[in-house]
C-alpha cells in the first residue's frame, strides 16, 4: 500500500520515525520496524516459524474453546484500536496465545518474531503484543495475501474472517489510491504486521465464539508523514474502513484507530452502542505505547451475558418488488447481492397490481454491509425503493473438516449446536464434482462416501 500511517502498532503507538508535530509520525509505508520498548520483563517472543520462547506469558483460568458461545464480546474503544491492541486485549482476557501461534504459523511467513509482555497504564496493568520483522520482507499484494490465507491451513471460521477483514482493508486502500483490488501492495514490514494481526485476531474471535459488539469509536486529528507527503489523521484508509460505523471526534492530536485496527472492529463487529445490556464475567485490556493526558491508552474488552429479553437486530432484510425482471436479469442482480456482501440473496413470484407478474427480490445482510447491498438492489433492479427489515440471527458453529476417501480428500462442511440433533455434514459439492470427473464415477456415491467418512470419525 502507499500513503498512510501504520496500520498496526495501536493507538498512538511508540514509533522509531521522527516526530515532526503534535502526534504526527513520520511513516514510510504500511507498516514499519518499530523500536518496541517494553515496560518490564523479557516478554514472549517467537522468531518466525521456529517460535523460540524466552520468558513466560499465561493465564492460569485460560478461556476454553466456544467459551463465549452464546455471550457477548464487546469492545470498549474509548481510546480507539488497532491490531496489535485488539490481540493483547483478547489474550489478556484469557483466550491462550497458542491460539494466535497455532494461526499464524499456518502461514507461510518466516523473519518475524511475536512479544507479548505487560505494561502500565494509569496503574493498570495490561498486555502488549508486538510483531517484532528481522530483516527485508517481500512486497506482497492484497490478490497474494488473499491466496495465502485462501489456501492456508486455518480453520473455517478464522479463515474466513481474516479475508472478510483483509478485504475491507484492501478495498479501503483500493480507494484511496484509485487502483484495483488486486493490485493493492503492503510493502515490506507492514504485510507481515497487518497479515499477524488480522489473522491472529480473527483466530481469537472464532476461537472465542462470541457475538462481537463495540463502542462508537474515537478520532484524533493532526497530521501524519507517510511515504509521499503529509495526511491528515484519522489516516484516509482508516476512515475508508470505518463505513457505516459510529464515530466521533475527541480534542487529541493523535492517531487513535489505525487502518488495520478500523478493518477488524468494523468487519467483526455486528452493532455498535455506547455499552450493550449484558452481565460482565471478565475484562482484558491491550495497551497501546503511546500515553495519553486525558486517557489511559487501552482497549478494554468485556466478555459477559446478554439480559436483553429479545436479541437486538444483528442483520438486515432487504426486499423489493419488481415487474420487469427477466430470469436472466433476475440472476445477475442476485449475483450483484452476493458480490456486495449479501449473506443469502433470493427472488420470489408474486402476483402485483393489475395481475401483474413480478418478482420479489431479497437479500441478507450484515448490518454494515446493508448499505452496500442496498446500493446493488437499486442499481441492478428497476425499482424505485428498498424496504429495510432489522433482524436477529442464531448461528450454528461451522467448520470445515477433511476426510479421506477412495476418491481422494475430501473437505466436508459441518454445522454444529449445543446437542447432537443439530449437527449437520454437507460435503463441499465443487470438490466431489472434481473427484466424480477425475474417477468416472456417479457425483452422488463421492456425496454418500464422503458422509459416511464423516460419520465413521
Amino acid at each position: 500500500m502507499h500513503d498512510h500511517p501504520d496500520h498496526d502498532h495501536g493507538a498512538g503507538h511508540h514509533h522509531d520515525h521522527d516526530h515532526d508535530h503534535g502526534a504526527g509520525y513520520h511513516h514510510h509505508d504500511a507498516g514499519h520496524h518499530h523500536d518496541h520498548d517494553h515496560d518490564h520483563g523479557a516478554g514472549h517472543h517467537h522468531h518466525g516459524a521456529a517460535h523460540h520462547h524466552h520468558g513466560e506469558w499465561h493465564r492460569h483460568d485460560a478461556l476454553e474453546r466456544d467459551a463465549g458461545r452464546g455471550k457477548l464480546l464487546f469492545l470498549d474503544c474509548f481510546s480507539g484500536t488497532a491490531g496489535d491492541m485488539t490481540i493483547a486485549a483478547l489474550l489478556d482476557l484469557g483466550i491462550p496465545l497458542a491460539v494466535v501461534e497455532e494461526a499464524v504459523r499456518a502461514l507461510p511467513l518466516e523473519g518475524y518474531r511475536l512479544v507479548v509482555d505487560h505494561a502500565h497504564r494509569s496503574s493498570l496493568v495490561a498486555t502488549t503484543f508486538d510483531v517484532q520483522v528481522d530483516g527485508r520482507q517481500p512486497e506482497r499484494t492484497y490478490g497474494a495475501i488473499d491466496a495465502m490465507l485462501a489456501s492456508a491451513p486455518l480453520d473455517e471460521a478464522t479463515r474466513g474472517l481474516a479475508r472478510r477483514i483483509f478485504r475491507r482493508l484492501g478495498e479501503a486502500e483500493a480507494r484511496v489510491h484509485r487502483m484495483p483490488l488486486e493490485e493493492v501492495h503492503f510493502h515490506e514490514v507492514g504485510a507481515v504486521d497487518a497479515i499477524v494481526d488480522i489473522v491472529g485476531a480473527a483466530a481469537c474471535i472464532a476461537y472465542l465464539g462470541a457475538d462481537v459488539v463495540a463502542s462508537p469509536v474515537p478520532l484524533g486529528r493532526g497530521f501524519v508523514r507517510a511515504r509521499h507527503g503529509i495526511l491528515p489523521l484519522p489516516a484516509p484508509a482508516a476512515v475508508t474502513c470505518l463505513a457505516g460505523v459510529p464515530t466521533y471526534g475527541v480534542e487529541l492530536e493523535a492517531e487513535l484507530v489505525t487502518p488495520t485496527g478500523a478493518a477488524i472492529l468494523a468487519t467483526a463487529a455486528t452493532r455498535f452502542e455506547r455499552w450493550p445490556a449484558f452481565a460482565p464475567e471478565r475484562i482484558g485490556l491491550g495497551a497501546g505505547k503511546a500515553t495519553f493526558a486525558d486517557r489511559p491508552n487501552l482497549l478494554r474488552v468485556v466478555l459477559g451475558t446478554p439480559t436483553a429479553r429479545e436479541p437486538a437486530p444483528t442483520h438486515v432484510v432487504l426486499e423489493a418488488n419488481v415487474d420487469d425482471l427477466t430470469g436472466e436479469l433476475a440472476g445477475h442482480a442476485i449475483a450483484a447481492l452476493m458480490a456486495a456482501g449479501a449473506l443469502d440473496a433470493w427472488a420470489l413470484p408474486v402476483t402485483m397490481k393489475k395481475g401483474r407478474p413480478g418478482l420479489v427480490v431479497s437479500a441478507l445482510a450484515r448490518r454494515l454491509d446493508a448499505a452496500a447491498v442496498e446500493r446493488a438492489m437499486l442499481r441492478e433492479t428497476s425499482t424505485l425503493g428498498v424496504r429495510r427489515t432489522e433482524v436477529s440471527r442464531v448461528e450454528l458453529e461451522r467448520v470445515s473438516i477433511d476426510v479421506t476417501t477412495r476418491f481422494g480428500l475430501i473437505p466436508v462442511k459441518v454445522s454444529r449446536g449445543d446437542s447432537p440433533d443439530l449437527e449437520h455434514a454437507k460435503p463441499e459439492l465443487d470438490a466431489c464434482v472434481k473427484a466424480a470427473t477425475e474417477h468416472g464415477v456417479p457425483l452422488r456415491l463421492v456425496v454418500e462416501e464422503a458422509v459416511a467418512a464423516y460419520r465413521a470419525r
